[in-house]
């Protein structure tokens, strides 16, 4: 995976990985020691709406600390709002029994050329903040003995986004599934985002953006790496 900013691929080398950073020295630096979205071994024995009731009971005891009146008819729903907005649509994606399934068909034509859908519009959560951040994918392949509907790359991309994310991992794990439901070690994926933990608070930089990108097979040689960079200047 590349980065436009040095500064954080010296901090996912991190070489102490039993070193724990502060969470207030932590920051806004992405800092990320595997592929996989951590999660605890137990992380789906409790059902949805189990979820949902506790998400609302905790949600609304965060609201009481801060002062908020849970009479007023604006806000007396919101926990139950916020619980199921986490649960069944921004979170979704941390459910494996969500993930889409992936029909491929036979590649009668023996296409070996470049596969590449752009502008994959998502929305993820930063999971040091948890506020939005959103953005484009642009995803390229090459097929093998299999081709896929091409909008199940739109639906993987969702999968991964929608759990708090980090934009590094996010790309890693895109091209990881593409590479592995789909049947081929060449994969692109390039990834824009706004991150609103920059633009609302903190540094409060409204203007820039974040690119990652991962390449794989040979999308990792000169060639093809130019080739899919220079399809996302195009149109």
């Amino acid at each position: 995976m590349s980065h436009f900013t040095k500064q954080k691929i010296t901090m996912l080398n991190t070489p102490d990985k039993n070193k724990l950073m502060p969470y207030d020295e932590i920051g806004d630096s992405h800092i990320s020691t595997s592929t996989d979205t951590p999660l605890r071994e137990d992380a789906f024995e409790l059902d949805d709406e189990t979820k949902v009731e506790l998400i609302s009971k905790h949600f609304k005891e965060i609201m009481q600390i801060m002062g908020l009146d849970l009479t007023d008819s604006s806000l007396k729903g919101t926990p139950d709002r916020v619980a199921n907005m986490y649960v069944k649509e921004v979170f979704s994606g941390l459910d494996p029994k969500n993930k889409p399934a992936v029909t491929l068909f036979e590649n009668n034509y023996q296409y070996d050329e470049v596969v590449m859908v752009r502008d994959i519009t998502f929305y993820s959560m930063c999971e040091h903040h948890f506020v939005p951040f959103f953005g484009k994918a642009h995803v390229a392949y090459i097929p093998k003995d299999k081709v896929a509907g091409l909008s199940k790359v739109n639906r993987l991309v969702q999968f991964y986004a929608k759990r708090p994310q980090v934009q590094e991992r996010l790309t890693m794990q895109i091209a990881k599934e593409i590479s592995e439901q789909f049947g081929t070690e060449d994969v692109a994926v390039s990834v824009e985002a706004t991150h609103l933990c920059v633009a609302s608070r903190g540094v409060e930089d409204a203007t820039s953006s974040t690119i990652t990108t991962s390449f794989m097979g040979k999308f990792a040689t000169d060639e093809y790496k130019l080739q899919f960079m220079s399809s996302l200047k195009q149109g």
